[in-house]
């Protein structure tokens, strides 16, 4: 199921930037509402925002193989169905928090041109799966860091860091690779903060709104949002 947050006065006939969103939850949990409010945030500012649900665990008996096969088609989905939609299929871009980090950043190295985001938006993402000690040999099959052979889209990634669910230095990492091969890349810190220190709600939502205006000011940077 894909949720479509439109902006107000939306058609068809509109070609605006989107985004596709995928949820966290260490592919066993969670859901597309984690994603609601930056989703009608974007759509307030103009972009088509989509929270993607996806296969997990405990609702499917599903692999992380099984979630990202559906993000790369959720993505293409949605550059399918760009007419239909009022969508630019030269601008979508994905996002996502944690395990939907992962999956947004996977469908970035692993995805078919028609499936590829034009730009991603990470938080605390998953980017080295050989963390991921039950999937043995075929962790780096589904691991963005080791996936990377050319230059990726553009890419912002908030991380606290003091993560200890998914360490800093991933996005160091990730990051350093990517600007390695040309690409544009961008690690924004949240000092002293751990895992899901982005969420709405979370800790009087500073980081939520510290994050999304950060987001905003990337997104702007590509033309995919009107400056302020």
């Amino acid at each position: 199921m894909l949720r479509v947050f439109n902006p107000s006065g939306h058609s068809a006939s509109a070609s605006r930037p989107a985004i596709v969103l995928f949820f966290g939850g260490g592919w066993r949990n969670g859901s597309w509402t984690q994603f609601r409010h930056h989703s009608a945030h974007l759509a307030s500012r103009g972009m088509v925002a989509i929270a993607a649900d996806y296969r997990i665990s405990s609702k499917h008996q599903s692999t992380p193989f099984d979630s990202v096969a559906d993000a790369r088609d959720a993505v293409k989905w949605v550059r399918q169905n760009a007419a239909r939609l009022g969508v630019d299929p030269a601008r979508i871009a994905a996002g996502g928090g944690s395990a939907g980090g992962h999956l947004a950043a996977a469908v970035a190295v692993l995805g078919t041109p028609e499936e590829l985001p034009a730009a991603l938006v990470l938080f605390n993402p998953v980017l080295d799966m050989t963390i991921m000690a039950a999937l043995g040999d075929r962790a780096k099959e589904i691991s963005p860091i080791h996936n990377i052979r050319k230059p990726g889209p553009p890419t912002i990634i908030f991380h606290g860091t003091a993560d200890t669910t998914v360490p800093f230095a991933q996005a160091e990492r990730f990051c350093a690779e990517m600007i390695r091969l040309k690409a544009r890349c961008e690690v924004v810190p949240a000092e002293g903060e751990v895992h899901a220190f982005f969420n709405y709600g979370r800790n009087g939502g500073v980081w939520y709104g510290k994050t999304v205006a950060a987001m905003d000011v990337f997104l702007t940077s590509l033309g995919y949002l009107p400056a302020k």
